[in-house]
């Protein structure tokens, strides 16, 4: 059974930061790109970030140069180090598993709240 959990979610004020996780089972890690996601309240779910089993990252305009996707293939997870946190930033975020070679093999997990508010 493919599960992805995260972790890391909460409250956290506008500049501050947070580190969310994803933990991987059920899957073979390397044969996946891994990606963060995110929904707002009223909006569609957005990509924010992807990170390939060799390392290569993609980066929504919006969050470059203050978010940070990695992977440790090692323990089937995932990261995303967020600095420099706006409101706008509000939102669920997903994590997201897709197949290097049938995309259309593609698991989520149940998503984790952040929350940027002074």
């Amino acid at each position: 059974q493919v599960q992805l959990v995260e972790s890391g979610g909460g409250l956290v004020q506008p500049g501050g930061s947070l580190r969310l996780s994803c933990a991987a089972s059920g899957i073979f890690f390397n044969l996946y790109t891994m990606g963060w996601y995110r929904q707002a309240p009223g909006k569609e779910r957005e990509l924010v970030a992807t990170v390939t089993s060799g390392g290569r990252t993609n980066y929504a305009d919006s969050v470059k140069g203050r978010f940070t996707i990695s992977r440790d293939n090692a323990k089937n997870t995932i990261y995303l180090q967020m600095n420099s946190l706006k409101s706008e930033d509000t939102a669920v975020y997903y994590c997201n598993a897709k197949h290097i070679v049938s995309s259309d093999i593609n698991y989520w997990g149940k998503g984790t709240l952040v929350t940027v508010s002074s």
